[in-house]
């Protein structure tokens, strides 16, 4: 071939003339996905400092992945075989200096890594109250087969799936289940915690935004596990002086009436009692009461026939 011979077209020119429009596609999906990524959209300090060390630990290992990528990359097309710049050494068993880059980043990364998740730990310890100018509300929730209740002991109400607290006031959970294990979770406002029959766990978050929110378990616990969702509002503290006086009309929460909770049921809409019999969170976690059916067969401890709840106790 001579040189004024005309060169072949370029196969990579409509690749080359999309690259921008790929581009802005693809900034234009990650930002409109970022809007569904509610783990990422605090509306309280502790989900806001879990959604930090989730990005700041994302970072860290990219200083891993994206050199490691990139090298691959180089690597390949340097020694590629027409290269022949590139020098063959077959004798070659060892280099000191390699040896202490490829050593030494993963060990400053789990350094990082290992320092974050200690920091975070104690700082976001859930049995650590938040810092306010206001006293905590304190709730006692309980996780029934497939339902959550929630007891208010200072405003003497109760709700099953529905949490309401009002904003910039921090909530201390008190939790516990009754029957099988299972987990407490509001991604949006922060930690997950589990709970157990026969024993409380503690959580202290705090909302400093006003916000519809929405909790769930994150633990298998039988068949109506799915359905174990429930809405958790941030509201104003007359809007939540409002909903006290609300619920108030409701009917009585005593022994009676928590035996008919503890059965195995889905809840289709909230539910509110005006009223708690008094110590009836401590005799659930003494198990003074009867306990939740939990884990049977063929229906036995009155669970339904087609029933079948899994999970420990």
């Amino acid at each position: 071939m001579t040189g004024n011979a005309a060169r072949p077209p370029c196969r990579w020119g409509p690749v080359f003339a999309a690259a921008p429009r790929l581009a802005a596609a693809t900034a234009a999906g990650l930002t409109l996905s970022g809007c569904q990524m509610s783990l990422l959209n605090a509306k309280g300090p502790v989900a806001a400092d879990e959604a930090n060390i989730l990005i700041v630990a994302s970072i860290i290992m990219l200083a891993i992945i994206v050199p490691t990528m990139i090298l691959t990359l180089v690597f390949a097309w340097w020694f590629r075989a027409s290269n022949l710049k590139a020098v063959y050494r077959p004798d070659w068993a060892f280099s000191g200096k390699i040896e202490l880059v490829v050593w030494s980043v993963p060990f400053l990364t789990i350094v990082f890594l290992g320092g974050i998740a200690w920091i975070g730990a104690h700082q976001l310890d859930p049995a650590v109250p938040r810092e306010s100018d206001k006293p905590p509300l304190r709730v006692q929730v309980v996780s029934l087969d497939w339902k959550w209740l929630f007891i208010y002991p200072e405003q003497q109400v109760a709700s099953v799936n529905e949490l309401v607290v009002p904003v910039n006031t921090p909530v201390q959970f008190i939790l516990t289940s009754s029957s099988v294990w299972n987990s407490f979770f509001v991604p949006r406002l922060g930690s997950m915690i589990y709970t157990m029959r026969g024993m409380t766990s503690q959580l202290n978050l705090i909302g400093d935004q006003e916000a519809n929110l929405y909790g769930l378990s994150t633990h298998f616990s039988g068949d109506g596990f799915p359905h174990m969702l429930f809405p958790a509002r941030i509201v104003p503290d007359g809007a939540f002086a409002d909903w006290i006086q609300r619920a108030k009309v409701g009917p009585p929460l005593d022994t009676a009436s928590y035996g008919e909770l503890a059965k195995q049921s889905v809840a289709d809409v909230p539910v509110t009692y005006g009223s708690v019999e008094p110590d009836l969170f401590r005799r659930i976690v003494d198990q003074t009461i009867p306990k939740g059916p939990g884990p049977g067969r063929e229906g036995d401890n009155g669970a339904p026939p087609n029933v079948k709840p899994k999970g420990g106790s």
